[in-house]
């Protein structure tokens, strides 16, 4: 799960990258998120599917919103912890997740077809994003969960993970991810516990993702992602639109690669 991302500038290659945000994480009377603010940026939304967040009115507006956008929708399924956000690291078996993905995804299915646009892939959150990077079991079930619903849907994943290693084994498209707007210490993400000063300005997460481009190790990667919670994301997610597309790079989802890129 390293990825290494180098201290200084070098060639950049411009190529074709999703920009992702996990959004649709308000319910009820409480509201997470500047999500009308950053849909009109991004290529890609993960939707939150109840869980660790989200409810049928939410999962309704994030789905018709992006798809006035233009922007791919995918399932992003979480604990069902909405105490802990769904950060919090809590034990299920491979077969609780499998079922955790199958709900998750069928709930969101429903507010696509209704919509009239296609769930195009699945992006786990929090801390069953990080169990799954690392537990082949769970990436195991995660995947037969894929494949029972629809074996067309994208697997969105950490490069050299547990989960990106079992979706190839499936037969699954993998979508390999990199994180603007989290820090990477010694190589790996920090997914939880970083501290503002680590994050940095928004030129900063543009900085970090032009050294990833910059880094031959780091071409798979498909993904960039910045999620809709995090302090100031809307600014954040322009600096590194604004980068990307300084650098040569069409900013377009996976599924839409004969699609016109996002200006």
């Amino acid at each position: 799960m390293s990825l290494a991302v180098p201290p200084g500038p070098a060639q950049v290659i411009a190529r074709t990258l999703d920009l992702n945000c996990d959004l649709g994480e308000s319910f009820g009377v409480y509201r997470y998120g500047a999500d009308e603010a950053v849909m009109p940026l991004v290529t890609s939304a993960n939707v939150a599917c109840g869980a660790h967040a989200g409810d049928p009115r939410t999962m309704r507006t994030s789905v018709e919103l992006a798809a006035r956008h233009g922007v791919a929708v995918g399932a992003h399924v979480g604990l069902p912890d909405r105490e802990g956000f769904g950060r919090r690291m809590i034990s299920v078996t491979a077969e609780e997740a499998r079922d955790l993905c199958l709900a998750q995804m069928g709930a969101l299915s429903a507010f696509t077809r209704a919509a009239g646009t296609p769930l195009v892939h699945l992006k786990l959150h929090g801390a069953l994003y990080m169990m799954a990077m690392g537990d082949a079991d769970l990436a195991d079930a995660v995947c037969g969960a894929v494949l029972g619903f629809d074996a067309s849907l994208r697997v969105v994943a950490l490069p050299a993970s547990a989960l990106a290693t079992s979706a190839r084994a499936h037969g699954l498209t993998v979508v390999e991810e990199f994180f603007a707007d989290r820090p990477y210490r010694n190589g790996q993400v920090t997914m939880f516990g970083w501290t503002p000063e680590e994050l940095g300005p928004p030129e900063a997460a543009a900085g970090r993702v032009e050294a990833m481009l910059a880094d031959p190790t780091c071409s798979s990667i498909g993904t960039v992602c910045v999620h809709s919670d995090t302090p100031g994301a809307p600014a954040l997610l322009q600096a590194v639109s604004d980068r990307l597309r300084r650098l040569g790079c069409d900013l377009r989802a996976p599924s839409t690669a004969a699609s016109t890129p996002r200006t």
